[in-house]
């Protein structure tokens, strides 16, 4: 048997921890035995359904109580896990119905498992001529033992963030997923006996499904899990449990942190709330604004939340979940550089007076992964050298199930090649600058997406994280960009005025540069992934 499921049953046998779950209305504590006990039902209804080892399962279901035991129930047949991106209220349920026909299509699913709030998508998903099975009806089938596994199995085809239209699957094998959970481990100082990790991010996406669920299953760790839903409706129900568990560890996107510290000065008492025991507060999955994550400490501070305690990270679905992590007990440490020498020559010189742009260090590499940069020719940068950043080592996929086939992730040395553009300073730490992508260029100088839309940002009126920049002209000789901001008074002329102005002005002191138009849009307007990530290309049509 692999070591991922041999040790995940061996310790849901041995461990007193488990997952809470049912907040804030109906708590419930499940042991890992208790979800491993369903999980093995579940994986008799499988069986009963002609699922087997090497069989791709699709999973649409909300609550973690239900998502827990069938990943297992999934694993303990040998076959692997997709969780599909769930519809919102804003959704197009067709155009949503396609695109998830097409993510089943190209794994090739032997069945999808649904269960609620989708089983309104059951009948759709039946009818285009898929297995369609219920975790309710699965849970009533025998308990029975896993078959044999290997650490070469895939265990997740996680869909990456812009998985529509053309989807994307990673692979993630068993060995995958040992390699980084126990190097993750150690990353963050982990005591399987004190340590409690609150969550509510979405099983859909790798942080929610791999590193908040998977691996806290893996070891057997104390997980009180909610969903993204619950904490939408309510942001403060992440403070209140940290409070009532005593969490120590926690992790969401920067723009996540924003809207928590907003909704600590606007609607909490300090005192309310008693964020002392949280000692890993991870801030990853979107580029980590140093602005921000101040912001958040002194939003933080009446409630006793520790500076100390913010780990921003880096990592992505193709080295499972992570790569490197900030020092634990630092906090967040800022690179302070030239922002002219940046842009022009590529090169991050340590700088504090002029024109500087602040980037937020994000720790060396976690065991077993090895960082480099290269420039455009492939040769290894050195230190502080900006080019593109690439990944080696046993958390790393192999590659992508798409509409064509397999494709590799790694050359022919084993290196990923991220697509992100960074640099690593003079003690090996990861600094990331953007996406190459997304990098606009203008007269010989890279302009950062991220610099544009922290300064639309700024202009009150313009709703917290739903500003975007958008290259236009690409790979033309004079690249150029536009501004798209979302805001409540979007139909009050005089107000769109005043915003369009400001956006413009406030882009032009950043990065010395007039955006060519800006755009005050309704909100909801600005397209974002089902984690929440800018979609920088989808939004081209809003400014075009």
């Amino acid at each position: 048997m692999s070591e991922f499921t041999e040790t995940m049953y061996r310790n849901a046998r041995w461990s007193t921890n488990g997952m809470v779950t049912g907040e804030p209305g109906a708590p419930v504590k499940h042991t890992w035995a208790e979800v491993n006990e369903r999980a093995s039902r579940i994986a008799g209804g499988l069986a009963a359904a002609g699922i087997g080892h090497g069989d791709a399962i699709a999973v649409l279901a909300g609550a973690p109580v239900e998502i827990a035991p069938t990943a297992q129930g999934i694993w303990m047949r040998g076959a692997s896990l997709t969780m599909l991106h769930q519809p919102t209220p804003r959704t197009d349920l067709v155009r949503w119905a396609a695109e998830t026909t097409a993510v089943i299509t190209m794994i090739a699913a032997k069945a999808v498992v649904i269960s609620d709030p989708f089983m309104a998508a059951a009948p759709v998903l039946a009818d285009l001529g898929m297995t369609v099975l219920t975790i309710e009806s699965l849970l009533t089938g025998p308990s029975i033992d896993p078959v044999n596994t290997t650490d070469d199995d895939v265990a997740l085809m996680q869909l990456t963030s812009g998985s529509t239209g053309s989807p994307k699957a990673v692979q993630i094998t068993h060995a995958n997923i040992v390699a980084n959970a126990e190097a993750m481990t150690v990353g963050c100082d982990f005591d399987i006996n004190t340590d409690v990790i609150v969550s509510w991010l979405p099983c859909f996406h790798d942080m929610g499904m791999t590193g908040y669920l998977t691996v806290p299953m893996f070891f057997g760790a104390e997980l009180v899990k909610v969903t993204p839903v619950d904490f939408l409706s309510d942001t403060l129900l992440w403070a209140k449990l940290i409070d009532k568990y005593k969490g120590t560890m926690t992790a969401a996107p920067n723009f996540a942190y924003t809207l928590f510290a907003k909704r600590l000065r606007r609607q909490a008492t300090p005192g309310e709330y008693d964020l002392s025991s949280l000692r890993w507060a991870l801030s990853g999955a979107e580029q980590v604004d140093p602005l921000d994550v101040e912001d958040l400490c002194e939003a933080g501070a009446p409630f006793g939340l520790r500076p100390e305690a913010i780990v921003p990270a880096y990592g992505m679905a193709e080295t499972t979940v992570a790569v490197s992590f900030s020092e634990c007990g630092r906090g967040m440490a800022v690179d302070e550089v030239d922002a002219d020498l940046l842009a022009v020559l590529h090169r991050a010189v340590p700088a504090v007076k002029g024109h500087t742009r602040r980037l937020v260090k994000l720790g060396r590499p976690l065991e077993g992964l090895e960082v480099r940069v290269v420039d455009e020719d492939g040769a290894e940068m050195p230190p502080r050298g900006v080019g593109v950043i690439e990944v080696r080592g046993d958390p790393v996929t192999r590659g992508y199930i798409t509409v064509a086939g397999f494709i590799p992730a790694q050359d022919e040395r084993g290196w990923y090649d991220t697509g992100d553009l960074g640099y690593l300073t003079e003690t090996g730490e990861v600094v990331v600058c953007g996406r190459l992508k997304d990098v606009i260029i203008m007269a010989g100088r890279n302009i950062y997406p991220t610099d544009i839309e922290r300064a639309a940002g700024r202009v009150d009126g313009v709703r917290p994280g739903c500003a975007v920049a958008v290259r236009l002209d690409a790979g033309l000789s004079r690249e150029t960009f536009a501004v798209a901001v979302e805001c409540k008074n979007y139909a009050d002329s005089d107000e769109v005025r005043r915003i369009e102005r400001q956006v413009a002005h406030e882009v032009f002191s950043e990065v010395d540069v007039r955006p060519r138009n800006v755009v005050v849009l309704e909100p909801g307007m600005i397209p974002k992934t089902p984690s929440g990530k800018l979609r920088r290309a989808h939004a081209l049509s809003l400014v075009s």
